[in-house]
């Protein structure tokens, strides 16, 4: 039976940028990224361009990314990180002349590191750009998220949020690709019902949930999570696919797991010399990552193993092999249970392929030629294109849902991060107010409003409650949090009581110049 294979990618990261410290680690999130999975899926694109494949991804690009990939200090900040790696690829082939397993492995890090330099030039620094010619090339879907991921669920509470979360990213979407995007990523797959009718004001036709959040839908879906179904207003809900996010995702039978791969924690930043390594680290006073590791995952207790690329390849190659088997698998049980041919949504974070999953751009790369080139009954198609094809599916509600654990929001709400909410629910309500008062405000009064909201948006943003949670920076989190709800603070006093004060809000917009035209309207 013939049937469709969706990839979804979504590609997301806080807004990071601090140009007042000359080496911040957090900024390196970013660098990391786009060394290793964003000029690495580029380069995946071209050759499938080059080569004839026709293998439609869809990539979300969540609007914080990509202004940060935008914004020229940091663009020039991370050129320098690029060139900085390249040295110290240099440096470790001089200094593993001896020991040919590990040179080798320099070397693949030099050519790997040089190639993606010449891409990162071959686009101007501009990656926004070098993604929108795929699309308008057919090549891919891109689609958005909430302006700053914001969690929505926790915003039904003040429903102005959630429009000016969505309102917000479908005008920068709008700015950075020419055109209004179909689909959302609702952040963290999150869904509550209410949120579909922002969807429509801003004309979002599909958006994604976790496989219970179709499961459990009112009235059941008839065909599971293998078609779309409609919520009530039009708006198409496409649900994950169980199978082939385990075989990816598991801790104990994913993919990324195989003791053939490159193991992500083993790092030159932290087994060598600190002063040979310090003008290299991203902060210069602590040892962190560079990148460069020379060991695989190896399993169990005993002593790491060298990686071996060769062997890392074929394991990708093996297990893309085996993804398409079993999706071919799942489309023979299916035969002659539906009434149109079924599709398979498999999203992930994209920052899984390359930077947690070293082999994972490989693997993409495998499994597009193999279902290109080696079969003919499951096509790859994006959920946009797979509803113009199949314009005619079910209604029903979808059920409240996260992708996160335990499928709700126990992640972004909890004894960590449960301080965050009632200020974001009074910062909420006072921007209602303040557009309210100000509907037709211009000049300097319109600039603290716009600010205003975009201090809101940052404050909301879902990274800061998940790094609370996950206790991996919660000092910075915690402090960017407070950072935006104080000047929110500031700026709701200022217009409301005692006047704008311009040379200190010229100096807040230059710390996170991100949404310019911001409207605060949006809010009403």
């Amino acid at each position: 039976m013939p049937g469709y294979l969706s990839i979804v990618l979504h590609a997301h990261l806080p807004y990071v940028r601090h140009p007042e410290h000359a080496k911040f680690l957090e900024e390196s999130w970013l660098y990391e990224a786009i060394t290793e999975t964003y000029i690495p899926i580029i380069q995946i694109l071209e050759n499938w361009q080059r080569d004839g494949v026709t293998a439609n991804l869809t990539l979300s690009l969540s609007p914080t990314l990509c202004s940060m990939l935008l914004d020229p200090i940091l663009g020039a900040r991370f050129e320098r990180h690029l060139d900085s790696l390249i040295d110290l690829a240099e440096k470790e082939i001089h200094r593993t002349h001896w020991d040919r397993p590990y040179r080798e492995l320099a070397w693949m890090y030099h050519h790997k590191l040089t190639l993606a330099r010449e891409t990162w030039r071959f686009y101007g620094g501009n990656l926004v750009s070098a993604f929108r010619l795929f699309q308008e090339a057919g090549r891919i879907e891109i689609i958005t998220t909430a302006a700053t991921h914001g969690l929505l669920p926790l915003m039904a509470g003040h429903p102005a949020s959630i429009r000016g979360q969505i309102l917000t990213a479908r005008d920068h979407y709008h700015h950075c690709f020419g055109r209004d995007p179909g689909g959302i990523w609702l952040p963290e797959c999150a869904y509550v019902a209410g949120i579909e009718t922002y969807l429509q004001e801003a004309n979002i036709r599909w958006f994604i949930l976790d496989t219970h959040g179709i499961l459990h839908a009112s009235p059941r879906p008839r065909y599971g999570t293998f078609a779309p179904i409609y919520t009530p207003n039009g708006i198409a809900a496409f649900g994950r696919d169980y199978d082939s996010s385990r075989q990816v995702w598991s801790k104990h039978e994913g993919y990324p797991g195989d003791p053939r791969y490159r193991d992500f924690y083993r790092d030159v930043g932290f087994d060598l010399d600190f002063d040979y390594v310090k003008p290299h680290l991203p902060s210069p006073d602590h040892r962190g990552f560079t990148g460069i590791k020379y060991f695989r995952i190896t399993g169990g207790r005993g002593p790491k193993e060298i990686y071996q690329r060769d062997h890392a390849l074929k394991a990708a190659s093996e297990h893309a092999a085996h993804f398409l088997a079993e999706r071919m698998a799942q489309l023979q049980k299916l035969e002659g249970l539906m009434d149109r041919p079924p599709l398979i949504v498999a999203p992930y974070d994209a920052e899984l392929f390359g930077h947690w999953w070293y082999e994972g751009p490989e693997f993409l790369d495998f499994l597009a030629r193999k279902t290109f080139n080696e079969q003919k009954s499951l096509t790859l198609i994006t959920p946009g294109e797979y509803l113009r094809r199949h314009p005619t599916n079910q209604v029903a509600t979808p059920s409240a849902s996260s992708w996160g654990e335990e499928g709700y929001w126990r992640v972004w709400l909890n004894d960590k991060n449960e301080w965050i909410y009632p200020h974001l629910q009074i910062a909420q309500e006072r921007l209602t107010e303040l557009a309210q008062t100000f509907p037709e405000a211009t000049g300097l009064t319109a600039r603290a409003l716009r600010q205003a909201a975009r201090e809101l948006l940052l404050a909301q943003s879902s990274d800061w409650p998940f790094i609370l949670r996950a206790d991996t920076s919660p000092a910075y989190a915690r402090r960017r949090v407070k950072d935006h709800l104080l000047r929110f603070i500031a700026l709701h006093d200022q217009l409301t009581a005692t006047g704008v004060d311009e040379a200190w809000l010229a100096e807040i917009e230059a710390k996170d110049p991100l949404f310019p035209d911001v409207d605060w309207r949006y809010w009403l």
